[in-house]
């Protein structure tokens, strides 16, 4: 809607925006079929047509348009054998798609546009659309096409001598050799697509998809068709919505903050927002204080109204967060999808529990600087240091063996109900597990075909 308002600059922007509204046509399709001669345009958009309901626009079906207002301008470039300028393309694509059947049920446009010029025209207009499929093949097989190219005179279907022969005798008898399919005439079409073809590409390169459409018909279209039922890539600000889990040990906190540093976003932990809701003396603190007092898990419905509360906050909408330490069950993650709590990445850190225990047994702690320790990799500078160095009781290995087998036995729910989840080896240097996310966080996210993403 804020494109359509930039494009065509209504004098009365409500009125505007209401019109759009009420057409309700934001997820129709809007579909572009381009490609060389015999590249199997016409057939690819006759059978998305099938399959979406959808409007076919392509030169013929404009040039022999009935209800055009436009006819006579046409008939008069036709008779006197003129080409047709781009911008009368312009106006007749233009009077064809505020037709009803396009506004409310979308459009495929083939072989249009046929210039670098037209294309502008049309993006200038505000025609701009979700997806532009380009189909290639060598020149030469594509001229061995439309040699043996036939067309239906009654359906505009078209078949081919070799590799698609109607099996109807009564379809055969209605096929004709179309114009213009000389190899010369052919060659010739192939040059000028060639040429035409970079200034297009200029127009639209930012949501070309490029088929291969030297192999069955039926395979091009599945490419196709998989292409055009995917969203179409957005460029609009991405905010990171990030949810770090995994078992006790497997570094959420450290990828968090690594995270955090890198790009601003704020780093949200669950277990401190508790601490600093009650130190605060919140509404909410004083909810959770009596959980603290006597040892207690704090509620899920407190956790969740206390997450929604924060994430909701400017700073979080604007440069995005990272999130660990909830949920931790099946239950949880349901709740907060209820409060509408919607990461757009998650990343699963798996890592074994022999790796869990060596991380958080040797941690140990100063109880004069504060300072944290870890015997194997980060030991005290000092005998002195070392000596008076605690242990804390959650690290003691028993307890820490409860923790990780409580995590495994609901690990596999958690992960059912995050399904869009990447799985991460986290058992691995911690900044080689910081590019691994990193690289997930910055590309566009891969589709998965309703799969997992398989840990790295």
């Amino acid at each position: 809607m804020l494109q359509g308002l930039l494009i065509h600059k209504p004098e009365e922007p409500l009125d505007f925006l209401i019109k759009q509204l009420k057409q309700d046509n934001y997820d129709v399709p809007k579909i572009c079929i381009l490609g060389p001669p015999a590249s199997g345009k016409t057939t690819i958009a006759m059978w998305l047509c099938k399959q979406l309901g959808t409007a076919r626009i392509s030169p013929e079906t404009l040039l022999t348009s009935a209800w055009s207002n436009l006819t006579d301008k046409v008939q008069e470039y036709q008779d006197t054998k003129q080409k047709i300028p781009d911008a009368l393309w312009a106006e007749l694509i233009v009077e064809r798609l505020q037709i009803e059947d396009c506004i409310h049920s979308g459009w495929i446009m083939e072989a249009l546009p046929q210039s670098r010029e037209l294309a502008r025209e049309l993006l200038a207009m505000g025609i701009i659309p979700k997806h532009v499929v380009v189909l290639f093949a060598p020149d030469i097989v594509l001229i061995e096409r439309n040699l043996g190219k036939r067309v239906d005179i009654s359906t505009g279907e078209v078949y081919h001598t070799t590799f698609d022969w109607p099996t109807e005798d009564y379809i055969q008898q209605r096929l004709k050799v179309p114009h213009g399919i000389s190899e010369v005439e052919t060659a010739r079409r192939i040059l000028k697509y060639h040429q035409d073809y970079p200034g297009i590409l200029q127009s639209f390169g930012s949501c070309m998809k490029l088929i291969n459409a030297d192999q069955p018909c039926a395979d091009v279209f599945a490419q196709v068709f998989t292409h055009v039922q995917a969203p179409p890539r957005t460029l609009a600000p991405f905010s990171p919505r990030i949810l770090l889990c995994g078992p006790p040990g497997s570094g959420k906190s450290m990828q968090a903050s690594l995270l955090s540093r890198k790009y601003g976003i704020i780093n949200v932990c669950c277990g401190q927002l508790l601490k600093e809701a009650v130190a605060d003396e919140t509404k909410l603190g004083e909810l959770i204080k009596p959980y603290f007092d006597s040892g207690w898990p704090v509620a899920d419905n407190i956790v969740v109204k206390m997450l929604s509360e924060r994430l909701n906050r400017l700073d979080c909408h604007i440069r995005g967060w990272v999130l660990h330490g909830f949920p931790r069950d099946e239950d949880q993650a349901k709740l907060m999808q209820r409060a509408n709590i919607n990461p757009n990445r998650v990343f699963f850190l798996h890592i074994t529990p022999e790796s869990i225990l060596e991380r958080l047994c040797y941690r140990m702690l100063d109880p004069v600087t504060g300072e944290r320790y870890h015997t194997l990799y980060q030991p005290a500078a000092s005998k002195e240091a070392s000596e008076r160095l605690l242990i804390h009781p959650r690290d003691l290995e028993e307890a820490v063996k409860l923790k990780v087998d409580a995590y495994l036995r609901i690990a596999e729910g958690l992960e059912t109900v995050l399904e869009d989840a990447i799985f991460i080896n986290g058992d691995q240097d911690p900044q080689t597990v910081f590019e691994y996310i990193e690289s997930y966080i910055v590309n566009p996210r891969p589709t998965t075909l309703g799969f997992p993403l398989q840990m790295v």
